[in-house]
């Protein structure tokens, strides 16, 4: 279908791609993984066609259909749903807008006042009625029908405006419009950004139903393991495929890596060998000849190439958390609400030294509402939720505390400023814990990414000492390795953490226990996610069984019901 041939990609700041070659063939489900600034993104707008390479050529067979659903997406708030949808169809939506201006200029007064003006809308609209007609407008609102239950709308639902729905919503919206265009190639950038597991789950499984093939960036390794069936992996300019799913990739990588270190490791122990028999015999009179014979053929031996290390990722520790008293923080009888909406109703909860929980359940539940109030930044409505008494000292990371960053500063700069007794040396080795390197500390903050933001605002949060961690979203913007420093660092960990995070994976190996915010209640589970998942799945199964039992009661009071009516019919026969 496509074919991306020793691409190389040069920008005015230098080389993003230096030889990337891979391929997409009908039905394949890609993900492009590598840190942040390997060029991922940059390989989608190639492939889309927003850009051109340096060197090397995009292949394309035939004319595919190709659709890019970018990070940032885009859709109308103002429109309702069935609108934002019908923008699929290019040249009909245009018509069908102009339509809409004539109908809205035919209301107005200078209408009413002008019959020749009137009468020049009137043909117009005809035209464009016409024209509508002939681009089969009206059998296109029948694909809008059959798509909305796919995508999790009913008739009444999309005819609300975009702005009334969530960003998981949207992000749903955007989809189905490029879904409606019935692309051969569909192209994702990042779609689980500030969804909730909820969504990322329904995604997944809308994704393994397509037929389209499929290339996604994501840091979401559950994500990757569920929907992709081949990993392109982007280190320093060069792509590498490997068949499976991200954690296939990983043992595969592994055991490459392995294979080309035992290949080169023997190859530079026979070069020694040779090497040194030529060294002592070169001058010999009897072996002389055999010396310079082996060299000649040392020289035409195909080197191995050293194995290249994998691009190192951040790593940090924790300063030693103070000690603290058992309690670290308490939720007692809370009730909580914004406007209309009960948040929390008389809910309880008692947090311990040691405890690292993760908050989960759909956006909108007052997951990070519940870190705020913890911290006194907001106060509740009734009840309590506090800090511990004694010698609690927290540590608190909000979802946009990039945004707080000075952008006129430099990286090292707002480090400095930080820590204003720590040495150079101190500044930049913490700042190459969080992958800011070289020339990269002496960037402005306006320069730097969103993901080198966010970054540095937990690198400034994580420089005082504490003993309870209050993180909200801190993986959003981050890549796989600095994903996986902060969850090295947070088991090493000796305080309490507090965690908001849609990243499975990430809660997956962190988190020592579950709390689910469910009814204004916070529901826990004393042990980690895969428990949660599999109490999650005995309780589905025991509402399923009370259900079937209720139906069964319900079917027999009815069947009594009956035969008790029939008895009464004969009697008055009778």
């Amino acid at each position: 279908m496509l074919r991306l041939e020793n691409v190389s990609k040069i920008y005015p700041t230098g080389e993003v791609l230096r030889d990337i070659t891979w391929e997409v063939k009908p039905g394949d489900r890609i993900g492009l993984v590598g840190v942040n600034g390997a060029g991922k993104s940059t390989q989608l707008r190639l492939i889309a066609g927003h850009e051109e390479p340096s060197s090397g050529q995009v292949v394309r067979q035939g004319e595919p259909r190709i659709a890019y659903l970018q990070q940032e997406f885009d859709v109308d708030p103002e429109r309702t749903v069935r609108e934002e949808l019908f923008q699929a169809f290019g040249e009909a939506a245009t018509v069908l807008n102009l339509q809409k201006e004539v109908e809205l200029a035919m209301a107005s007064p200078r209408a009413a006042e002008d019959p020749d003006y009137l009468d020049d809308l009137i043909q117009e609209l005809g035209k464009l009625q016409s024209r509508f007609e002939a681009l089969h407008g009206y059998e296109l609102d029948a694909r809008i029908d059959k798509l909305l239950p796919t995508i999790g709308f009913d008739p009444e639902s999309a005819e609300r405006q975009v702005k009334d729905y969530s960003g998981g919503w949207q992000m749903r919206i955007a989809l189905g419009k490029i879904l409606l265009q019935e692309p051969d190639l569909l192209l994702l950038d990042e779609p689980t950004n500030h969804l909730d597991v909820e969504t990322i789950q329904w995604l997944e499984a809308y994704l393994n139903k397509q037929t389209a093939a499929l290339v996604v960036i994501s840091h979401d390794r559950t994500f990757l393991d569920r929907v992709c069936t081949q990993i392109v992996a982007t280190e320093r300019g060069v792509s590498r495929c490997y068949l499976g799913n991200y954690t296939d990739h990983l043992e595969q990588k592994h055991l490459e890596q392995e294979a080309t270190q035992a290949a080169f490791d023997r190859q530079q122990k026979d070069i020694a060998s040779q090497q040194a028999y030529i060294d002592r015999f070169r001058a010999s009179a009897t072996r002389s000849t055999q010396a310079k014979s082996r060299e000649k053929l040392l020289e035409k031996v195909e080197r191995v190439e050293a194995p290249l290390d994998t691009v190192s990722g951040p790593s940090f520790r924790f300063p030693p958390a103070p000690r603290s008293g058992a309690q670290v923080a308490l939720i007692e009888e809370l009730t909580h609400s914004y406007g209309d909406k009960i948040l929390f109703l008389g809910a309880e909860l008692e947090v311990e030294r040691g405890d690292r929980i993760a908050f989960v359940g759909p956006n909108g539940a007052g997951k990070s509402t519940l870190l705020r109030l913890i911290m006194g930044l907001e106060a509740p409505d009734d009840g309590a939720a506090r800090l511990g008494e004694h010698n609690v000292l927290a540590g608190y990371f909000e979802q946009n505390q990039a945004e707080a960053l000075d952008l006129s500063k430099t990286v090292i700069d707002t480090m400095f400023e930080a820590v204003p007794d720590w040495t150079q040396t101190q500044v930049r080795s913490m700042l190459g814990s969080f992958c800011f390197s070289n020339e990269s500390v002496f960037k402005p903050v306006s320069k730097i990414s969103g993901g080198e933001k966010a970054r540095l605002a937990l690198a400034l949060m994580l420089l005082s000492p504490c003993n309870l961690l209050l993180l909200d979203e801190p993986t959003n913007h981050l890549d796989i390795p600095a994903k996986q420093m902060l969850e090295d660092a947070l088991r090493d960990y000796e305080g309490a953490a507090l965690l908001v995070s849609h990243d499975r994976y990430f809660i997956s190996r962190v988190a020592n226990q579950i709390v689910e915010l469910r009814d204004g209640e916070l529901v826990r589970y004393r042990g980690d996610y895969t428990y949660y998942l599999s109490k999650k799945q005995e309780e589905r199964l025991a509402a399923e069984q009370k259900q079937l039992e209720l139906e069964r009661e319900a079917k027999r009071k009815a069947n009594k019901q009956k035969q008790k009516e029939r008895q009464n019919k004969r009697k008055n026969v009778a």
